[in-house]
C-alpha cells in the first residue's frame, strides 16, 4: 500500500471539496466518476468507474491507501440503493487494504436532540435517517471485525463552491443571484448548524491522515449555528441583493410534495429546522485541535463568488 488518496463521487459538492483538499497538500490523488471526467486541480488523476460494480470498482481502488466515500444514489434512492454501494465500497476498499473515510450527516440522532455529540441517541425519524444508522453500524462493525479501517466525519446541511443539490445550495445562492425570494425550511429564528464545504473538506482529510480517527465517529467544525435569518440576510449582502426571505411551514412543505418528489423527501427531515439543530464539534477540537473553521460572511462571500461566476460561465 503506498499513499495514494482515492475520492468517489469526486464530482460532488463534498467529493470535489475533498479533492481541492488533497492537492492542495501535494498528495497523490485519484478522482473516481462514472464517466472519469470532471473539474477540478490540475495533476489529479482521473478513472472511471462504476462503484456499484465490485470488479470496477477494485480497478479503481488499485494502490490506494485512503478511500473517500463520497458517492451516493439520487436523493429519493438512499433507502433502496445506498446500503448495498456502502457494502461494495467496504469490501473493495478492504481488498486493497486501504482506509475508508466515510462522510456522514446528521439524519442519525433522534428528533429533539441538541446540541448533538457523537454520544447522542440514534432514534432516527424517517427512512432516510434509518438507512444512515444501518451503514454506520455496518461500517463500525467491520472495522471492530479487523476487515478494515474506517472513520467517520459527520456534518450538518453543507454549502460552499459546487455546493449545488444542498437544500443550501441552488435554492439558496442561485435563487439570490436571480433576485428570487428565499425560503427556509421551517423556523428562522432557531439555531441551525451549517458546514462549509472546504472546511469539510480539512476535516475529512485530517480523519484520512491520522490514525487516531480510526474506528470513530467525529463531529466536524462548522463553526457557532446561526439562526435561519442571520444566514439568509448574510447571504444577501454578500449578493448586494436585498430579496426577501421568509420561512416555508411544514403544511406548505406537504403540499408541494405531493407533486414533487424531492420536496416529498424533505418532508420527513422538517423537525430539524422547526427546533434548534446544534452539533458539537468539540471530540473533534480536543483530539485534532484547535481547528479555526472559516467565519460565516467569508464563507457565504467566496460561495457566492462561485455561484455568480457559474451563472457568467454557463
Amino acid at each position: 500500500m503506498g499513499d495514494l488518496h482515492v475520492v468517489l463521487g469526486s464530482n460532488g459538492g463534498t467529493g470535489s471539496a475533498v479533492l481541492s483538499e488533497l492537492a492542495s497538500r501535494g498528495l497523490p490523488t485519484r478522482a473516481v466518476t462514472r464517466s472519469g471526467t470532471g473539474a477540478g486541480p490540475a495533476g489529479v488523476e482521473r478513472f472511471a468507474a462504476d462503484v456499484t460494480d465490485p470488479r470496477s470498482l477494485a480497478a479503481a481502488l488499485d494502490g490506494a491507501a485512503v478511500v473517500y466515500q463520497c458517492a451516493q444514489p439520487t436523493y429519493t434512492r438512499w433507502p433502496q440503493e445506498f446500503p448495498q454501494m456502502n457494502r461494495v465500497v467496504l469490501e473493495a476498499t478492504g481488498g486493497v487494504g486501504a482506509k475508508l473515510v466515510f462522510p456522514d450527516n446528521l439524519y442519525i440522532y433522534t428528533p429533539g436532540t441538541s446540541p448533538m455529540t457523537e454520544d447522542s441517541p440514534t432514534a432516527a425519524q424517517g427512512k432516510k435517517g434509518a438507512t444512515r444508522v444501518r451503514m454506520a453500524d455496518e461500517l463500525l462493525q467491520a472495522h471492530r471485525d479487523g476487515r478494515l479501517r474506517v472513520t467517520i466525519g459527520r456534518s450538518s446541511d453543507y454549502y460552499g463552491p459546487n455546493g449545488i443539490d444542498s437544500g443550501l445550495g441552488e435554492r439558496v445562492f442561485a435563487y439570490v443571484l436571480r433576485g428570487k425570494k428565499l425560503g427556509w425550511l421551517g423556523s428562522l429564528d432557531q439555531p441551525h448548524s451549517v458546514s462549509y464545504l472546504p472546511d469539510m473538506a480539512r476535516a475529512l482529510v485530517t480523519l484520512g491522515t491520522d490514525e487516531r480517527a480510526d474506528g470513530e465517529i467525529w463531529h466536524l467544525p462548522s463553526g457557532p449555528a446561526p439562526t435561519g435569518r442571520e444566514f439568509l440576510t448574510a447571504v444577501c449582502e454578500a449578493a448586494g441583493k436585498p430579496v426577501k426571505i421568509g420561512a416555508l411551514p411544514p403544511a406548505m412543505i406537504a403540499a408541494v410534495g405531493i407533486f414533487n418528489p424531492i420536496v416529498r423527501e424533505i418532508k420527513e427531515t422538517t423537525y430539524q429546522w422547526t427546533g434548534p439543530w446544534v452539533m458539537d464539534s468539540a471530540k473533534f477540537q480536543a483530539t485534532f485541535g484547535p481547528v479555526a473553521e472559516t467565519p460565516l460572511a467569508e464563507a457565504i462571500g467566496a460561495t457566492v463568488a462561485w455561484f455568480r461566476n457559474r451563472a457568467a460561465t454557463s
